[in-house]
């Protein structure tokens, strides 16, 4: 099994491609189409801004290879967020797999943007709830395609899957051993 780390500009590739090697799986960072259509999965990494993000992925024609792909793929941070209609971000428009917009958090007395640290994720799925680690500013609410929530002034999607597509909020290869279970979980789906 091959997964390809997409290289679209962020700056926590190397994070997410050691968090792979230590569970013995073999992972590629790249951003060559021809390279990236040999690999059985994908994760589009997170850190970064939706708008440099989009345009990596157009400068390097992998737009199409995302949008259409039956592949396994896993959003994280940004890379979850792109996987939407359109970010307010940049005033970005994504890349419309999932139905939806992405929204700026709102700083208040209690909660300071962007939200760093653990938080709690409430799903479903008994063996990944729990606390994860956070570095995030926008959010997204809509409830159709979310197998996962978390709170920071107001409910928010913290996991969402729609078909062959996943994407967390939060930052599992900075998890710790809960972090770890969630990829092998994506993994299991392969």
């Amino acid at each position: 099994m091959k997964i390809g780390i997409i290289d679209c500009g962020g700056a926590n590739l190397n994070s997410i491609y050691y968090s792979f090697k230590r569970i013995n799986i073999k992972a590629f960072i790249s951003n060559s189409l021809s390279e990236l259509k040999k690999m059985d999965a994908f994760i589009l990494p997170g850190v970064g801004s939706a708008g440099i993000v989009m345009n990596k992925l157009k400068e390097n024609n992998l737009i199409n290879l995302i949008q259409e792909t039956t592949k396994p793929t896993l959003g994280i941070c940004i890379g979850m967020q792109i996987l939407f209609d359109y970010s307010e971000e940049d005033n970005t428009d994504c890349l419309g797999i999932i139905k939806g917009s992405v929204k700026k958090i709102k700083p208040n007395k209690e909660i300071k943007v962007p939200q760093m640290g653990w938080n709690r994720v409430i799903t479903s799925i008994d063996d990944i709830s729990g606390y994860y680690y956070f570095a995030n500013s926008y959010y997204t609410d809509n409830d159709e395609h979310a197998i996962g929530h978390s709170y920071y002034g107001k409910k928010f999607n913290s996991i969402v899957k729609k078909d062959n597509f996943f994407g967390c909020q939060f930052h599992p290869e900075k998890s710790s051993d809960i972090g770890e279970k969630f990829i092998k979980n994506f993994i299991n789906q392969i």
